[in-house]
């Protein structure tokens, strides 16, 4: 699966929608959501960026009355895979080998971190 690139703002969205225990989100959560954040924003705007978001197809509108009930068309974790996976072939030529040094001998990974990862890469690979 293709994962289109998305703007600052757009993640923003994304992540209060992520995070929405309900199925869908109404527009007016998005707004407090991104006012909790401190990144209030224009109704235009929010239309403008949800409408984007719907082209890149990440998320799917449903029109209720005079609402639109937003469902999210990507999951978190597959938006992070494809971003990790664009990195590392960016910046590390597809070295994961590269990544993990760096984030261990850049001094990246709190002592917790690094035991985790630690035992993540002792256990076996499926």
């Amino acid at each position: 699966m293709v994962v289109q690139q998305i703007s600052d703002a757009e993640l923003e969205i994304m992540k209060i929608v992520w995070g929405n225990p309900q199925k869908v989100t109404l527009f007016p959560y998005i707004m407090d959501g991104l006012a909790a954040r401190g990144r209030p924003c224009q109704k235009n705007t929010l239309i403008v960026l949800l409408s984007r978001l719907m082209n890149k197809g990440f998320l799917s509108a449903k029109k209720i009355g005079r609402r639109n009930e937003y469902t999210t068309l990507i999951s978190e974790t597959e938006y992070q895979t494809a971003q990790t996976k664009n990195f590392l072939d960016k910046i590390y030529e597809g070295n994961a080998k590269g990544l993990v040094s760096n984030l261990i001998l850049g001094d990246l990974l709190t002592d917790e971190e690094y035991e985790e990862l630690k035992k993540l890469l002792e256990k076996e690979k499926p």
